[in-house]
């Protein structure tokens, strides 16, 4: 969770016209990144097809339809344009099989979250034990550590395994929250998105992408954490501004706005209005932090805070275009 703090004030609704939500996003959100696209997003595209497809799992039509109109590539491609073709179709590939993962244990842990014990368990043997998958999912995660491994050092593949665990942790955690009579506020919904968000596991291949592989007192500096932590919380949190309304539709408890509208009994365009505050202050305190730190930085430093920061900006691109929330970006506005 962000240690980032705002006062806030609630603007008398009538001061926020409900209009299209992407455009009040658009008109409030500090976005200070420019939009870039990787050249090979059409490559990658076909690639994460194909391996879907290898593993069985766009054998479901609705799994299948899900990828087309969610776009893991083209998420892939605007969070690192300059990314070689391999390592950006693991990450496609990634990007892909954690969607599938993440709606794939929400459907199943919406009502009776010890239904997911089995499948986070054997992503958990399979990331920690190398045991082998019982199921086509954990054949995927199998195959995607493969190419982690064969890319990335040995210590880059501890780190991808280490955060890709605590992302699986962190649905159980999600389950509970949407099944708990009292909805979570604001301030636990922070702690438990940031488990769940599925940011840092990429991080490990930013670092990939650089010419050399950080030191252990770059890595891990206080500063450099702190900017992990930072940049993962503003990219997750982006998409859940365009995505509030397909979670209120749903029944969605861990999203930004939605639990500011619930802390302050608001409508939702002031519930965006006030997230999207919170993420401007998350971002403005990245780039102050980076500002100071760079000086000290390798060259592969810069380019792996420059990955995280591609995240913060690729999450916003794609999160305007992508289909997945294009069909509730100008539905009616509940409050």
């Amino acid at each position: 969770m962000s240690a980032t703090h705002e006062e806030i004030t609630l603007a008398p609704q009538e001061e926020i016209p409900v209009v299209d939500l992407r455009e009040l996003i658009d008109a409030n959100l500090y976005m200070p990144f420019p939009f870039q696209r990787n050249p090979h997003a059409s490559e990658a595209a076909a690639g994460v097809e194909e391996w879907l497809s290898t593993w069985g799992l766009t054998d479901d039509p609705a799994v299948a339809a899900m990828i087309s109109y969610t776009r893991p590539a083209e998420l892939a491609a605007y969070n690192s344009p300059t990314m070689d073709a391999g390592l950006l179709q693991i990450m496609a590939n990634q990007i892909a099989y954690q969607f599938i993962f993440d709606d794939r244990a929400e459907d199943v842990g919406r009502h009776t979250p010890g239904r997911l014990l089995p499948m986070l368990c054997e992503s958990i043997a399979i990331l920690r034990d190398g045991q082998p998958p019982t199921t086509p999912l954990g054949a995927a995660l199998t195959d995607l550590h493969r190419q982690v491994r064969e890319r990335c050092t040995p210590a880059q593949a501890a780190r991808w395994a280490w955060n890709s665990r605590e992302y699986v942790h962190g649905l159980l955690y999600e389950a509970v929250a949407q099944t708990h009579p009292v909805p979570v506020g604001s301030g636990l919904c922070r702690s438990i998105r940031s488990l769940i968000a599925g940011v840092e596991p990429f991080y490990p291949l930013c670092e990939a992408a650089q010419p050399c592989e950080l030191a252990p007192e770059e890595i891990h500096h206080p500063v450099m954490r702190r900017l992990s932590r930072l940049s993962a919380d503003a990219a997750v949190w982006i998409p859940d501004l365009f995505s509030a309304v397909k979670e209120q539709r749903a029944g969605g408890v861990i999203n930004l706005a939605l639990a500011y509208q619930r802390t302050h009994r608001c409508s939702l365009p002031v519930a965006v209005t006030l997230a999207t505050r919170h993420i401007n202050s998350t971002i403005r305190e990245f780039e102050e932090l980076y500002g100071e730190l760079r000086p000290d930085l390798t060259p592969s430093g810069v380019g792996y805070v420059e990955g995280m920061a591609g995240w913060i900006r690729g999450c916003y691109f794609w999160s305007r275009t992508v289909p997945r929330y294009a069909d509730t970006m100008v539905a009616p506005v509940v409050p």
